[in-house]
């Protein structure tokens, strides 16, 4: 859990600008910063990179990844497209009971994370292993290996894997706000795919979409093109989910 955590708030770090584009990431300096010893830190960094935070740099080093809002939201919407096309044919083809039971699992163990309606990191780590498991689901269910690889190129690209959350510790609030909607547009994609309905099931994947991509706050909207220089002066420093 150590090892996850720390992962977890080098994330965070670099989200928040701490960790700028390009910059060499130092085991000792960051088990400085974090007050940990270097092992998790060791352990996080080629964790980090496979997600495509972090580039090697040097004999062995990372260095964090410079990306564009525009690229991270292009890879988001493609995703959401390609795991409506999933659950479009789920809800076509009839989802198996099993799968559905493992979905309905997914559901439990989110609505179990927003009892206390208040969120801590391991409520994060918990939080994105379930939503990586739920799209996971999807995915494995349709039955479409060329899709699924597809799906596997967009999330190299930051902050797009289901796995990858990341948030502003000083915004808890807006935290379980945007995870708490998100959670139910995770109900809504399961009736949908159960009652038959493809449109509705394609559908809510893409409104998923944009609304991970409004989690990641005004600035990275008004980056990526979304949103009006106006707009972007009501900025938030706002969780970044997917």
């Amino acid at each position: 859990m150590q090892q996850t955590t720390t992962m977890l708030h080098i994330r965070e770090m670099i989200l928040r600008g701490e960790l700028a584009p390009g910059e060499r990431v130092r085991e000792a300096d960051l088990a400085e910063r974090l007050g940990t010893s270097r092992t998790p830190v060791r352990q996080a960094l080629p964790a980090l990179a496979q997600e495509g935070l972090l580039v090697p740099s040097g004999a062995r080093g990372f260095a964090v990844r410079a990306f564009s809002a525009r690229e991270s939201t292009e890879a988001l919407h493609v995703r959401a497209a390609l795991e409506g096309l999933a659950a479009r044919a789920l809800a076509t083809n009839g989802a198996s009971a099993e799968l559905l039971a493992e979905l309905k699992d997914c559901l439990a163990q989110g609505d179990r994370i927003f009892t206390d309606r208040r969120l801590s990191d391991d409520d994060e780590i918990r939080y994105a292993e379930m939503n990586a498991r739920f799209h996971t689901l999807i995915l494995e269910g349709a039955d479409m290996p060329l899709l699924a690889s597809l799906v596997s190129r967009c999330n190299i690209v930051p902050f797009t894997d289901p796995l990858t959350l990341a948030f502003d510790t000083q915004s808890r609030d807006m935290m379980f706000n945007f995870l708490f909607y998100a959670h139910r547009q995770h109900h809504a994609i399961v009736t949908a795919i159960e009652s038959g309905q493809a449109d509705r099931a394609e559908n809510l994947f893409r409104e998923h979409a944009y609304t991970q991509v409004q989690s990641q706050g005004a600035d990275f909207e008004k980056e990526a093109g979304l949103t009006s220089a106006a707009g972007a002066r009501h900025k938030h420093r706002g969780p970044r989910l997917v």
